[in-house]
Order: C-alpha cells, then sequence, then structure tokens
C-alpha cells in the first residue's frame, strides 16, 4: 500500500486535525500528525497558519501542510501543552508568550 493511501485512511479522532509538518530540505521529510482543534486558536499556531497561508495558499487537498520542521513544531507543541496545563492547573495567573517568540523554521 502507498503511504499516501495509508495516510487517506488514517481517521483522526473528534475534535482533532490531521496536519502534514515539515520542509522540503529537511532530512525527514514531511510527518503527519494529529492535534487538537483547539491549537487553531492559540497565538503561536495562528502564526504558523499565517506563515502556512503565505506558503502554501488556501490548498484544502489532504492534509493542513505547515512550513515547519519537524523539531520546530515538536517544540512549538510543546509551549501550547505547558501553557495548556498551566491554565488547567488551577493557575490563574497567565504565562504570556513575547509576541517576538519564532522558532527557526517557523
Amino acid at each position: 500500500m502507498l503511504q499516501q493511501d495509508h495516510d487517506k485512511k488514517m481517521k483522526v479522532k473528534k475534535g482533532w486535525l490531521a496536519v502534514q509538518v515539515g520542509l522540503e530540505d529537511e532530512d525527514g521529510g514531511f510527518q503527519r500528525f494529529s492535534i487538537p482543534i483547539s491549537y487553531l486558536y492559540h497565538p503561536l499556531f495562528q502564526r504558523l497558519l499565517d506563515k502556512a497561508r503565505e506558503v502554501y495558499g488556501y490548498h484544502a487537498d489532504g492534509p493542513l501542510m505547515l512550513p515547519c520542521s519537524v523539531e520546530d513544531f515538536h517544540h512549538l507543541r510543546w509551549r501550547i501543552e505547558k501553557e495548556t496545563t498551566s491554565h488547567a492547573g488551577g493557575h490563574h495567573h497567565r504565562h504570556h508568550l513575547p509576541a517576538t517568540l519564532s522558532f527557526h523554521s517557523c
């Protein structure tokens, strides 16, 4: 079975979204991830979506393509999860991320 056919048959849980992450010149190529839809509302992720729109436009075939290295995407997810769990743990102070925060490839 072709990898592309396999990817199309992968089910994404309700409330989650499939994304394709990677850079053309990256060794590992593109990797597929499932992320919670709530990420779409996070400021860091919204900046990545803006960049995806600039790079790829509004092409809608297959998973959402994100122009970011896999390593930087893992770090982005870690930042979002860290912020999310600190809010869920009953802490009432907010951890604001600097507006200039960026990753090497994102």
